[in-house]
């Protein structure tokens, strides 16, 4: 169906550009403080929080300052805030991402005692943090990830988070069957109100490549036998297919700007909330190139957010979740 708008000159979109307050108030694509969400690292045995280089603002932090920052995401509005342990010792299982006084169980319990409900407490279960070679799961006697052992440790995973008072576990391995084993964990040891963000769209990325630093990865060799390959975008959508049945309660597409493509897809494909990652890799570009003054950072900031907002995000992960919050 066509329609007809007129043409030139009584045809002038430019009548609903005019002025900051007719821009507002015709946006199509709108911003706000909860649909932003905090990722936060917590470093074991930390005396103060230490910056990662490749990521200038980011920290890993304290006990005492993920706490304060929570407390900062609370009063900013910002809707969750995502936790990522980083432990002193690893070993071949990642023993201390099941360790219930591991340290992100730690913070967990930290942070819900600190801002309780006011916040949206959620958590990385993935293994890759806590094991001696950086592998999202358990190596069989080959090297290779075996898929249905991670299983087992997901499962172990999803109850001491759960206990720790999280409100959100985000399994984030890519193994297949991991939403559903995770489900069947939580509802069996008694939390059914604990919600799934499931990571079905992760792809092999060297956007990845800063989070690395920040999480003190020990990996060796790549990912590409579990996270998806840049080259597919259907193969997102089976994932989307089997995530659902399994239990999912929201989904991710992670990267962002790289992948608009597939979240929009997702996002026009299922009727759960639809989050989008903004990763490590795409916060270094625009911190390296605002500082060297190539580019408006203030301004490109709220752009990739508006850009992954339209492309069908009901929420971002982002760095930036603290600071773009109080601009809004």
């Amino acid at each position: 169906m066509s329609t007809n708008y007129g043409s030139f000159p009584g045809a002038r979109p430019r009548r609903l550009r005019t002025t900051p307050a007719m821009r507002r108030m015709v946006a199509e694509t709108r911003l706000h403080p909860a649909d932003l969400i905090l990722p936060a690292f917590v470093r074991e045995g930390a005396a103060e929080p230490v910056p990662v280089a490749s990521m200038p603002g980011v920290v890993q932090h304290t006990r005492d300052s993920l706490r304060k920052a929570a407390v900062e995401a609370v009063e900013a509005g910002v809707g969750g805030f995502m936790l990522y342990g980083v432990p002193e010792e690893k070993d071949a299982v990642g023993s201390r991402g099941t360790d219930p006084d591991g340290i992100l169980q730690v913070a967990i319990r930290d942070v819900r005692s600190e801002v309780g409900d006011d916040l949206v407490i959620m958590s990385d279960l993935c293994l890759d943090e806590y094991t001696d070679h950086g592998h999202c799961g358990v190596l069989d006697e080959h090297g290779r990830v075996d898929n249905d052992a991670t299983l087992e440790r997901y499962a172990e995973m999803a109850r001491v988070q759960a206990d720790a008072g999280v409100h959100t576990v985000a399994p984030s391995g890519m193994m297949d069957g991991q939403v559903r084993v995770v489900r069947e964990a939580l509802d069996g040891a008694g939390h059914q109100d604990v919600s799934i963000l499931a990571y079905t769209a992760k792809y092999a990325s060297a956007f990845f490549g800063p989070f690395r630093e920040a999480v003190a990865s020990s990996l060796t060799g790549d990912r590409k036998t579990y996270q998806q390959d840049p080259a597919n975008a259907r193969e997102s959508l089976r994932e989307l297919a089997l995530d659902i049945e399994e239990g999912a309660d929201m989904v991710i597409v992670k990267p962002a700007l790289p992948y608009l493509d597939i979240l929009r897809q997702v996002a026009d494909t299922v009727d759960v909330p639809v989050a989008a990652y903004q990763v490590s890799g795409e916060y270094a570009m625009v911190e390296a190139a605002a500082a060297n003054g190539w580019v408006d950072r203030d301004r490109i900031i709220m752009e990739t957010l508006v850009g992954a907002k339209r492309a069908g995000a009901s929420m971002i992960l982002t760095y930036w979740a603290a600071e773009a919050a109080r601009q809004l």
